[in-house]
This record gives structure tokens, sequence and C-alpha cells, in this order.
């Protein structure tokens, strides 16, 4: 099971949206992938259609700890309907751990060891239950590199960033990096950085045109390809809780394509890691 973070120290790059691009990727390739929504905003949830529900959300299993029962507490995508109907009615998996504003209880900046484990105990109730179909998990954290984002960290393989290629949000980006680093090395000698993301790209921007060679000279392989072109209609693909690849149009079937690969390379690479 790999279990990838998605962070970003700058808020407004449009990190839940690469979160429910690569969910929407996931699903599409057949991939059984739980969405942890570690977001008090709990953004994610909201455009994975998760039907109201009385299951705890990860906020509280996050809380009980050891306790904590994952498997009997995750919530169904409202996307898996909608793709089954075009996939023979395949035996697809996308589900939730669902956010709530609860779990900014967490988000300080000072929190211990044992907390950080929290989230890692949580996602270990799977494999004790005998109850683990999931061979991808996917993270969305806050914009922050307070408790939560730390925790996620704790749990993850890999962490893949999002930036805007933009001056704060690689200058940012750089930050991050330099915050994996040290949390690696005292915390999480497992973790590494899965790659960048560059979201949110206008090709007629001269300014982007110049950030995105800035960040490849910077970052060199980690900056992934492809970079995700700025979506005119992302807003109402969300707010209509779709995954876009069911979504009608050339526009979005391109952007389908882009997630597609990215997920791809994001895989690969982690196999790539761990082979080594």
């Amino acid at each position: 099971m790999q279990v990838v973070s998605i962070s970003s120290l700058k808020g407004g790059v449009g990190k839940t949206s690469v979160t429910l691009g690569l969910a929407s990727a996931a699903l599409a390739a057949g991939i059984p992938t739980l969405v942890i929504d570690l977001d008090p905003h709990a953004d994610a949830t909201t455009g994975l259609g998760v039907a109201a529900t009385a299951k705890l959300d990860i906020g509280r299993l996050i809380k009980a700890g050891r306790r904590a029962d994952l498997a009997a507490n995750v919530s169904p995508s409202g996307w898996v309907s909608r793709a089954a109907e075009t996939n023979d009615g395949g035996n697809l998996r996308l589900e939730v751990a669902h956010g709530s504003a609860f779990s900014g209880i967490y988000d300080r900046p000072d929190l211990g060891k044992r907390d950080l484990r929290r989230l890692s105990t949580v996602l270990a109730s799977l494999d004790k239950s005998g109850q683990n179909p999931y061979k991808l998990v996917l993270i969305d954290c806050p914009p922050s590199l307070n408790g939560l984002t730390r925790m996620a960290w704790t749990a993850s393989n890999r962490v893949l960033l999002v930036a805007e290629p933009g001056l704060f949000s690689v200058a940012g980006t750089e930050r991050t990096l330099r915050a994996i680093e040290l949390f690696r090395k005292e915390f999480a000698p497992g973790l590494q950085a899965a790659g960048i993301v560059a979201n949110r790209v206008r090709s007629s921007s001269n300014e982007h045109t110049y950030r995105l060679a800035e960040m490849g000279s910077m970052f060199g392989p980690l900056l992934l390809s492809p970079t995700i072109p700025e979506q005119a209609n992302w807003q109402q693909i969300q707010g209509a809780a779709h995954p876009i690849h069911q979504w009608p149009g050339e526009s979005a079937k391109s952007a389908a394509g882009l997630f597609d690969q990215l997920l791809e390379n994001v895989v690969r690479s982690s196999v790539r890691k761990r082979s080594r």
C-alpha cells in the first residue's frame, strides 16, 4: 500500500484539485484507493460526493488512536456509481475517510512524537482487521506545516508537492522541501519527496513560462511531468462532485489524460525508490 501526502505550505494553489484529479485517475485505472481528507475545511470530502453519514470523521478516528476502526468508518465516494456505468459494472473501489473541522484540534505546531503517530496507528488498524483492500492512499493535507501535515507525513511513504508557477509559491515549495528533509531526519527516515506538480499553468503567461523554467532549474527531476494547465470549468466540476474522467468535453478529457500520466509517474517513481 502506497501512502502519498499531497501538500503545499501556500494555500490557493489547487492542492485539493490535484488530490481529486489523482483520485479520479486511480478510479479510472481500477486502483483500489482511499482518500483521507485531513484538511479541516473538508473540501475533498465535498468534491468526492460523500453523503452525510453517521460514521466517524478522520479527526475523531485520530483521537481514538489504537481504538480506531478505520475500515468500519470509511464512506464510498459518490463517484463510483457513475464510473461503473462506463466500466461494465467492474469492481471499482474509491473510499473516503471524511474530513471535518474537528480534526483542527490537532493542527498545532507543538505536537509530540506520540501525537504525530496517530494517523499511522489509524492506518495500521486496516492490517489488524484483515480488511485492507487498498493499494493507494491519498492524504489531502492542510496548507500549513502544523500538526496535521506532519501527522500525514509520519504516516506516508511519499510527499507530493503542489505549486503554482509564481514567485511566492515557488519560494514556498523550496521551503517545504527543506522541511521534508529535516522532518525525515528527525521523525520519518523512510519519507521521500514524490515530486512537485506545477498546477494551474497558463501557457499564455510570460510569468508562468519564466517560473516553470526557474522551477526546472531549481528542482530538476523533482519537477514532474506533465504540468497541469488552468482548467476554466474546474470549479463547476468540483461543485457537481463529479470525477474529471466522467465530465463531458474535450477540455476535461485532456485534463483527465494529464492526471493519468501524473498518477503513473508518481506510482512508478515510488516503485523505483523502493527497489533501490
